[in-house]
């Protein structure tokens, strides 16, 4: 992505969305320092505390409990004044008592990725890189994923990549819509629902 200069504020929340291959992914990557800049500089606080959940699922072992799982990264997590078990957390990304002793390869392909998201919180992190929160979830886990995220974005600064719009209204304060490596624009969610520009380019729909 060409020309293109962020500077995130504590607490603030960006959507990041745009068709396959516009290079949403690439950002991320680039933002948690795993890829190179070609010009320019990355410059990272000294307290930052990142936390990225990538698009690939976690190498696991399959035998190994939900659970043990998550309290390999932690037993305790800090979220504000809140102190909770590595079980209360992973309840409330909608894992009941029972199914957090479920093997980690009896779970479904969401059930994994919000593992794996439960892992990611775990780690207290300070800055969220969220890539597709919401792949593999049915419409009910990903209201309830969108309820705990927005529960717990004021603790984080966070950035979002999601293909699933109403969840990206829903936690977002600002919007950045990409295309094949262009910022086509950039501004709070109503002005972004209501650019013609981005739902020709990104929505597929007509002026």
């Amino acid at each position: 992505v060409d020309h293109l200069t962020w500077r995130l504020a504590p607490g603030e929340r960006i959507g990041l969305v745009g068709v396959n291959g516009s290079g949403k992914t690439t950002l991320l990557r680039t933002l948690a320092g795993e890829v190179s800049l070609a010009a320019g500089k990355r410059i990272e606080g000294k307290t930052l505390r990142l936390g990225w959940l990538r698009p690939e699922l976690d190498d696991l072992d399959p035998q190994r409990r939900l659970l043990d799982a998550v309290e390999d990264v932690a037993t305790y997590v800090q979220l504000g004044k809140k102190e909770l078990s590595a079980s209360q957390l992973a309840e409330r990304l909608g894992f009941s008592a029972k199914r957090q002793r479920t093997p980690v390869g009896d779970l479904s392909g969401g059930e994994r990725r919000r593992l794996q998201l439960t892992r990611v919180l775990m780690a207290e992190p300070n800055v969220l890189l969220l890539d597709e929160p919401m792949a593999g979830t049915g419409r009910e886990e990903t209201e309830r994923l969108v309820e705990v995220l927005k529960r717990l974005s004021a603790d984080y600064t966070m950035i979002l990549v999601e293909h699933d719009m109403d969840a990206v209204f829903a936690l977002a304060d600002r919007i950045s819509v990409l295309v094949y490596g262009e910022v086509i624009a950039t501004g709070a969610p109503e002005a972004i629902r209501e650019n013609e520009k981005v739902r020709q380019a990104y929505l597929g729909e007509e002026a």
